[in-house]
């Protein structure tokens, strides 16, 4: 399956994580969403399977992805996670669409493959996220 997934992720305080090549980055409490593609027909690259590697253990993969160093630290959780099945990438489009109506957004986190400012989009509430997503 192909596809856009949605990540919604909690910081519960505000915290200074390294995050690759981006350096540090301070991240606000509060809510993010990553949006990222997975446009693969088998084996890791599909929909499923990469939703599955960003909720692994951080002692079971590398990092590769800036999302992995995110999720690595102790004070991220993982809220929800929203498959969005299709056979054209439209995370570009979405990551857009939810820029204009959010708190803000951490600069060319995931977006290092286009020409996104950024695929994380960060929220101060959960209701506002959710509001935009229905």
């Amino acid at each position: 399956m192909k596809g856009t997934y949605l990540l919604v992720i909690e910081i519960n305080q505000t915290s200074s994580i390294e995050i690759g090549a981006l350096k540090t980055i301070r991240f606000p409490k509060g809510f993010f969403i990553y949006v990222g593609s997975a446009m693969g027909q088998r084996g890791s690259t599909t929909l499923v399977n990469r939703v599955k590697r960003h909720i692994k253990p951080i002692t079971q993969k590398k990092f590769h992805w800036h999302i992995d160093y995110f999720l690595a630290n102790e004070k991220t959780v993982i809220k929800k996670i929203i498959l969005l099945p299709a056979s054209e990438k439209y995370e570009c489009n979405l990551a857009k669409a939810l820029i204009k109506t959010a708190d803000g957004n951490i600069r060319d986190f995931g977006s290092s493959d286009c020409n996104c400012e950024s695929h994380l989009i960060y929220f101060k509430n959960i209701d506002k996220i959710l509001n935009k997503l229905v």
